[in-house]
């Protein structure tokens, strides 16, 4: 009998992996944000440069040794039944190791049992654990929002009897907002929320989509619920925000298991991230907490919904970067055809494909994406700790009013780069791509979700044309802030020859940008169409020109410190100008079509009859 052997097999495959890249996260940190300086500024002690790298570097330990070999396995998915879930084979133990570890605590006020670190530096422990298994990650992520929204708005009591066991990881976080009726369109929310008279209130609805919302690694499970008082006004301005417990607790703030406060009746079946148990979640007279002020509930969970957006943002990077690791080993050892100039290897029946230039060209986009996302990333780190150490409302306002702007930019805009990373990651693979056993396809399929959750990426271009541009007083205010931001630092560069490459292309970029707002401002004013028809597109444009500032910035500090490098330091410095080079003269380029296609009038869209666009008969 002929045996069947597995391509996997056949053909060697290599083991799939994760190693958390250190040189390229320190050159980041230290020589383009100056997070040293940062942690000086905000007078934050602790975050000594001792300190923080040997964070930095437990943090890559755990997800190297203790994520990236259960990925797979999360494939697998959950299991439902009679209420219960159990999460995939190792998944719980990584997550007691995780609570042992401290990591929960990372960022946490020290009078709650954390460790009172900046929430810049939960940013790397959150980067490095989402590329190395972003489904597992959800857990202890949707858990950080959990705490923020609570210690922000909750009173001292909910937070003194909550946030402990949160912080140190025996219970988790959800949030609870989708109905099957009320996706984006938070309007249409109909879950009750009755006063007991004591001060509780009793829960009374269904939420779907909810991610985490049961499971087997902590003993209990916090819910934050939006609902509705009984004389609340109508919409959004009507909408409360609740703590909900899994379990009631005890005279003691211990789960008291005698029957559920909230069940589940089933969890959904995915295309991805099968590890992550996404919930039907049911109250049925739940205790609940108000959480805030009456009927301000969507403004309070904004904290939390703005959280998840930017660590929705970090799967982007991390898939972007998951697909560059598993890409590369196998461009260096496939082999396939001679090069168009001539053979290169010539101890092998053909060339390794990594000579074929569009090889390279999907490889260096992965590359050039990834990290230039990254960078973003953590331009953002800095302004988040700004917000949650500022001094008052009015300083945490306008802090949170210029993180508004980038947070469309990456949740909408590096979400949809991610995908286009896992697609390179499987063109690269071949036939071998689309084969469960590389890994590449389960890649590709978990990182579909992140343009869809939190908003998808419609909404995200229209929250950033519309609420962040279009809609301030006075219009364009936050882009002409940043658009003025970038100029200063061309102009600061113009004189050096060697960053002249970058500079004026990205200036040229940024003049553009601040120009078509101002356009699509004046055109909405007769067509109000225009905003939605052109909103993608000027997500991607805004997006590329962002990441373009981002790739100036290292290709300035890498150019600083080459001269005086030792040799390995060298190569990688070199290679960041060379990527930079290749992100200007490749990928900037397509704001052009951006730029072009956002001016088409909408009645492109809105004049072909609705008869029409349905009939597909």
């Amino acid at each position: 009998m002929r045996r069947v052997v597995s391509s996997a097999v056949a053909h060697n495959r290599r083991a799939f992996g994760y190693k958390a890249r250190l040189n390229e996260l320190f050159f980041i940190l230290n020589d383009v944000h100056n997070y040293p300086a940062h942690y000086a500024k905000i007078g934050n002690a602790d975050a000594t440069p001792d300190t923080v790298e040997n964070i930095i570097r437990e943090a890559a330990k755990f997800a190297e040794s203790a994520l990236i070999g259960i990925y797979k396995e999360g494939d697998q998915g959950c299991v439902y039944k009679d209420g219960e879930i159990t999460t995939p084979k190792g998944w719980k133990e990584a997550y007691k190791a995780y609570c042992e570890a401290g990591w929960p605590s990372l960022a946490m006020p020290a009078e709650y049992g954390g460790q009172g670190m900046p929430s810049s530096l939960a940013l790397v422990r959150t980067e490095f654990c989402a590329t190395a298994n972003w489904a597992w990650n959800m857990y202890p992520g949707l858990s950080m929002g959990c705490m923020e929204t609570i210690e922000l708005h909750a009173t001292p009591a909910l937070k003194k009897l909550y946030l402990p066991k949160l912080t140190s990881g025996e219970w988790t976080g959800v949030m609870d907002l989708t109905e099957s009726q009320a996706g984006t369109d938070l309007n249409q929310v109909k879950t009750k929320a009755v006063p007991v008279g004591d001060g509780t209130f009793k829960i009374t609805g269904e939420k779907i989509f909810i991610s985490c919302g049961e499971h087997d690694m902590a003993e209990n499970v916090i819910h934050i619920v939006l609902a509705r008082l009984p004389d609340a006004p109508p919409g959004t301005r009507g909408i409360s925000l609740f703590l909900v417990p899994k379990w009631k607790l005890g005279p003691d703030g211990e789960p008291v298991k005698d029957n559920k406060n909230v069940t589940v009746s089933g969890i959904e079946h995915k295309m991805g991230i099968k590890g992550s148990s996404t919930c039907v979640c049911v109250f049925d007279n739940s205790l609940g907490y108000l959480i805030g002020q009456e009927n301000k509930g969507l403004k309070h969970m904004f904290t939390f919904m703005n959280l998840a957006r930017l660590g929705t943002s970090i799967q982007g990077i991390g898939t972007m970067e998951l697909a560059l690791q598993n890409s590369v080993p196998y461009i260096r050892e496939r082999t396939s055809m001679r090069a168009l100039s001539g053979t290169k290897d010539k101890d092998k029946p053909g060339d390794r494909i990594i000579w074929h230039p569009d090889v390279r060209r999907m490889v260096l986009t992965q590359k050039a994406l990834a990290e230039g996302g990254r960078c973003l990333l953590y331009r953002l780190g800095k302004l988040s700790d700004e917000f949650f150490l500022a001094k008052d409302e009015k300083e945490a306002n306008k802090v949170e009013d210029v993180m508004g702007l980038y947070t469309p930019i990456l949740k909408g805009f590096l979400t949809e780069c991610s995908i286009e990373a896992a697609y390179y990651g499987q063109q690269v693979y071949g036939g071998h791509g689309y084969i469960k056993e590389w890994g590449m396809e389960q890649i590709a399929r978990d990182a579909r979700i992140s343009t869809l959750y939190e908003g998808t990426t419609g909404v995200q271009a229209l929250d950033l044309l519309g609420r962040k541009i279009l809609m301030t007083k006075p219009p364009l205010r936050l882009l002409t802030g940043y658009v003025k931001e970038i100029l200063t630092f061309c102009a600061n560069n113009a004189s050096d020859q060697k960053m002249l490459p970058f500079v004026l292309p990205l200036a040229k970029a940024a003049i553009q940008w601040e120009l078509n707002a101002a356009l699509l401002l004046i055109k909405a004013a007769k067509d109000r169409e225009i905003v939605g028809a052109a909103s993608v597109d000027f997500l991607f444009f805004s997006g590329y020109v962002t990441l373009a500032h981002q790739w100036a910035l290292m290709a300035k500090a890498a150019l600083k410190k080459v001269g005086s490098a030792k040799d390995d330091e060298k190569s990688f410095l070199i290679s960041k100008i060379q990527t930079a080079e290749f992100y200007y003269q490749h990928i900037l380029p397509r704001i052009r079509r951006h730029g072009k296609t956002m001016f088409t009038p909408s009645k492109t869209m809105l004049q072909i009859k609705e008869d029409w666009i349905c009939n597909v008969d």
